[in-house]
C-alpha cells in the first residue's frame, strides 16, 4: 500500500514545474505590456466577433497604420493584371476628362431657311441661298481624292430600340442610317444618330409588287394612284422629321418599274434639295431613266449586302465592294439592320484603311457620281457606269427588285 500512496501522482513535480514557468511568462509579458502602455493581448484565437458588429464598424482608428515595408513615394501600386487592363483601356487617354457628353458632329435640325411647315412637322426645303439640305445634313467627311471609295447605307432602323441602338453604338460613324417614317420618336433617333456623327437617310415606303398582302403602311407610294395623291402622301413622310440629307426606299419594285410615277416623286425630291439613295428594287434601267428625267441627284446601289442575310455571304458582297469601288472609284452598298448585318460591317470596317480603301458616308459618293450643279445626265450616266460591271441578276435585275427588294 505504501507504493500505491507513493507512485499515484509519478509526474507531480515536473508539472508544478511547467506550470510555474507558464505562469513567469505570462506575468512578464503582461508586464511588458503594461511598461509600453498598451492593452493586454488577447491569447485566444477563437475570439467571437460576429456578435459585436456595432463595436466594430464604429472602431476608431488612429495614428500610422501605412503598409510595412511600403515606399511612400509610390503613387500606384497594384496587381499586374489589373495594371494591364487599365494600360490598355487609358492607352488613348490624353489625360484630360471631362463629364460632359461629346459635342454633337453634326448641325441642329432642322436649320433656318432651310424648312417650311408641313402636315407632320418641318418639311425640307432649298433655302433663298440656294443650299440644299443635302449638303446642310450631309456628314462633314474630308475624303482623299484617287482613293477608292465604299459607302454602306444601313436602314430598317426606329422600330426596334435594341437593334437601333447597337447600329448607331456599333457601326463607324461613316456608314450612314436609313429610318422609316414610322418610327416612334423618330426625331430623336435621328438626333442621337447624327450626335454620334452618323449622316441619315429617310425612308420612302414605295409599292411592291405583292401589295396589299405586303403593306409597307398607310402613305405608300403607289403606282396607280394620282399625281396629287402620292405627292400628300410624300408631303407627309418627308415631314416626320428633320435633319436627314436624303432619302431612300422601302420596297417599291412595282413603282420602280413605272417611270411616269418615279419620275414625278423623283421630280418633288429634287425640288426640295434632296438626294436619292435606292437599292434597285425595280428595273434599273427604269430608275435611271425618271432620275435623268426628273434632274434629280440619285444613285442606286452597287450591292445589296444582305440579301443573304448570314455572315459569310454578306462578308463576301462587302468584299465585292471593295472590288467595284477598286474598278470604279466608288461603290455603295445597302443592307438591314439585321443583328449579323451590323456586326459583320462594323468587323469588316476595321481593317478597311489597312486595305488601300476609305469608308465614306453616302453623301461623298454621291458628290462624286452627282455633283451639286453639274449636268445630272451625265452625272447619273456615270452612276449608271456601275451597273455595267458583271453584277449577279439578283443585285440589279428585275429578279433583284421582286426578291430583296420586297422582302424589306
Amino acid at each position: 500500500m505504501a507504493r500505491l500512496d507513493s507512485d499515484r501522482f509519478p509526474l507531480k513535480a515536473p508539472l508544478l514545474a511547467g506550470l510555474g514557468v507558464a505562469a513567469a511568462l505570462v506575468i512578464g509579458v503582461a508586464a511588458l505590456t503594461w511598461l509600453a502602455g498598451g492593452p493586454a493581448p488577447t491569447i485566444s484565437a477563437s475570439a467571437d466577433i460576429a456578435g459585436q458588429p456595432a463595436v466594430l464598424a464604429s472602431a476608431e482608428i488612429t495614428g500610422d497604420h501605412g503598409a510595412p515595408f511600403s515606399d511612400p513615394h509610390t503613387d500606384d501600386v497594384s496587381l499586374p493584371g489589373v495594371r494591364d487592363t487599365a494600360d490598355a483601356l487609358n492607352a488613348h487617354d490624353t489625360g484630360h476628362h471631362s463629364p460632359q457628353p461629346a459635342t454633337p458632329q453634326a448641325p441642329p435640325a432642322p436649320l433656318p431657311g432651310l424648312y417650311e411647315n408641313g402636315p407632320g412637322g418641318p418639311l425640307p426645303v432649298i433655302s433663298a441661298s440656294g443650299e440644299r439640305p443635302d449638303q446642310a445634313y450631309a456628314h462633314a467627311f474630308h475624303g482623299v481624292e484617287n482613293v477608292p471609295t465604299v459607302s454602306v447605307i444601313v436602314g430598317g432602323l426606329g422600330l426596334s430600340q435594341s437593334l437601333t441602338e447597337r447600329a448607331i453604338e456599333v457601326l463607324p460613324a461613316e456608314v450612314t442610317l436609313s429610318f422609316a417614317p414610322y418610327a416612334d420618336n423618330l426625331q430623336d433617333w435621328i438626333n442621337r444618330a447624327r450626335a454620334d456623327g452618323h449622316e441619315v437617310l429617310l425612308e420612302l415606303p414605295m409599292e411592291p409588287f405583292d401589295y396589299p398582302n405586303n403593306d409597307p403602311g398607310p402613305h405608300t407610294l403607289l403606282v396607280d394612284a394620282s399625281t396629287q395623291e402620292n405627292n400628300r402622301r410624300l408631303v407627309w413622310l418627308l415631314s416626320r422629321a428633320a435633319g436627314y440629307t436624303g432619302v431612300a426606299n422601302y420596297l417599291g419594285a412595282r413603282l420602280g418599274a413605272a417611270e411616269g410615277p418615279m419620275t414625278e416623286i423623283f421630280s418633288e425630291l429634287e425640288a426640295r434639295g434632296l438626294s436619292i439613295f435606292h437599292d434597285g428594287a425595280g428595273r434599273r434601267a427604269v430608275l435611271e431613266q425618271a432620275g435623268r428625267h426628273a434632274h434629280a441627284r440619285m444613285t442606286i446601289a452597287d450591292r445589296v449586302v444582305d440579301s443573304d442575310p448570314s455572315p459569310r455571304a454578306i462578308d463576301g458582297r462587302l468584299l465585292e465592294l471593295e472590288a467595284l469601288a477598286l474598278q470604279n472609284g466608288t461603290a455603295l452598298g445597302s443592307g438591314f439592320a439585321y443583328p449579323a448585318t451590323v456586326d459583320t460591317i462594323a468587323a469588316w470596317a476595321e481593317g478597311l484603311d489597312g486595305r488601300g480603301y476609305q469608308l465614306a458616308p453616302a453623301s461623298f459618293t454621291m458628290q462624286i457620281r452627282s455633283p451639286v450643279g453639274a449636268s445630272h445626265a451625265v452625272a447619273n450616266d456615270h452612276g449608271a457606269g456601275h451597273g455595267n460591271d458583271p453584277a449577279p441578276a439578283d443585285d440589279h435585275g428585275d429578279s433583284h427588285g421582286d426578291g430583296h427588294g420586297d422582302t424589306h
